[in-house]
């Protein structure tokens, strides 16, 4: 895969722009860590993006998730280790980042609302479209992850 375009270097307002809001969400939207890592990496996963999903898997390492808890994020529904909670973040962020002509089914919102407030809604609902913007133009110009220790 070849890079298209350097978007930070041809863009570099719009980037900051993006930016802004990922430091809202990741300092200032109260939301524990656990739960942004869940929406970056299963934003990530969704969107095919390897260079998120490497970044957020070694952030989520960095801050002590374990090899289990990331491994299995991609198949969430079989996977015993995450709670209602979660679950709720979760199905929340596949909705939002699979937006289609249904919009978000109601029981879907119902169950997020059975954890968390009205603001903590809309800031999880502004990490998922943050998050969203960060895979589109990684994906749309084929930024790729760094290699670290091939095997």
């Amino acid at each position: 895969m070849t890079q298209r375009l350097d978007y930070a270097s041809v863009a570099p307002d719009a980037l900051k722009a993006v930016y802004q809001l990922e430091l809202y969400v990741t300092q200032r939207a109260g939301l524990d860590a656990r739960i942004i890592h869940l929406v970056k990496l299963r934003a990530s996963q969704i969107n095919g993006c390897a260079f998120c999903v490497d970044m957020h898997v070694k952030e989520a390492r960095k801050d002590g998730l374990s090899e289990q808890w990331i491994a299995l994020v991609a198949v969430w529904r079989e996977a015993l280790v995450f709670d209602a909670r979660e679950r709720a973040v979760l199905a929340w962020t596949e909705a939002l980042t699979r937006l289609g002509g249904g919009g978000v089914p109601d029981d879907v919102y119902a169950a997020l609302r059975d954890h968390f407030t009205e603001e903590e809604i809309v800031n999880l609902t502004v990490a998922v479209g943050t998050i969203n913007v960060w895979n589109r133009l990684a994906v749309g110009f084929q930024t790729p992850h760094p290699l670290d220790n091939v095997a």
